[in-house]
């Protein structure tokens, strides 16, 4: 299941990077293709990376292995803030199986369409947190595939984003 329930912001925001890029023969450190991969043999992997503007991306966790699940992470880059939650699961526990991904997916476009200083992780965990499953907001000390693809300038302290 991917991100494709995402708004016209979303894919403009993409188009502008891309030909922000071409127009200033700048390249990227890391293609956003290598972060489309598999972390966990066959059964789980990470996809569906977009850049939301302003050093923020969003991506996509999947686990799919006697059970499903659908994990989404809003990262700020530059701080290393990372707003994760779980938006679908199927026989992975006893929980009942939901799946609320468009729902998330509209909170977070809803809250991107907006300025920047109002669209926190807190308050999309705030919203979040009403039908999605353990939501929370840490701070990452390395560096999200991501980030590294995106924004590579604003790795800073943390450790190196290295493909492999």
């Amino acid at each position: 299941m991917g991100l494709e329930g995402g708004t016209t912001l979303q894919a403009a925001r993409i188009a502008a990077a891309g030909l922000a890029l071409l127009a200033s023969g700048a390249a990227q450190a890391l293609s956003i293709e290598d972060c489309t991969r598999v972390t966990h043999i066959s059964h789980g992997g990470e996809a569906d990376h977009i850049d939301l503007g302003e050093g923020r991306v969003i991506w996509r966790d999947w686990w799919s292995q006697e059970g499903s699940a659908t994990d989404i992470t809003v990262m700020d880059c530059a701080p290393g803030n990372a707003l994760r939650f779980r938006a679908a699961e199927e026989n992975m526990n006893a929980r009942f199986p939901f799946d609320r991904v468009d729902d998330a997916l509209k909170v977070i476009a809803t809250h991107e369409s907006g300025a920047r200083v109002f669209a926190t992780l807190e308050r999309m965990a705030d919203d979040l947190s009403s039908f999605t499953r353990d939501v929370r907001i840490e701070t990452l000390s390395d560096e999200t595939c991501a980030c590294a693809a995106f924004y590579p300038e604003t790795r800073g302290d943390k450790t190196e984003f290295v493909p492999g």
